[in-house]
């Protein structure tokens, strides 16, 4: 399955991370373009209808929100966790990008 960015500065942030961060993000996608829909935990949760969160554990818990449109999966946004709660502004951005992509 591809896996294409909502828009680049998704891409940017999630280089900008630390080394280990950012390698174990980019590895955890490569996951999701094999196996798709089927990834499941530890690796992938879903949080609402069409969201789904990549769960990158480590020193820092980086979260990469996604979606699936036209046979691909769309990261629309990444952040650093700080609380035990999926923060509700992180959510929110991610369901707007998602209303804004053309419908299949």
């Amino acid at each position: 399955m591809k896996t294409v960015f909502y828009y680049s500065k998704i891409r940017e942030y999630l280089l900008s991370l630390d080394k280990n961060s950012s390698a174990k993000s980019f590895r955890q996608i490569r996951l999701l373009e094999t196996f798709g829909n089927n990834l499941g935990m530890p690796y992938s949760r879903q949080l609402g209808k069409n969201l789904y969160e990549l769960r990158i554990r480590g020193q820092r818990e980086v979260r990469i929100l996604y979606c699936f449109h036209k046979n691909q999966a769309v990261i629309v946004n990444a952040f650093v966790k700080k609380s035990q709660k999926t923060p509700k502004k992180e959510i929110e951005i991610a369901f707007a990008r998602i209303s804004s992509l053309t419908p299949i």
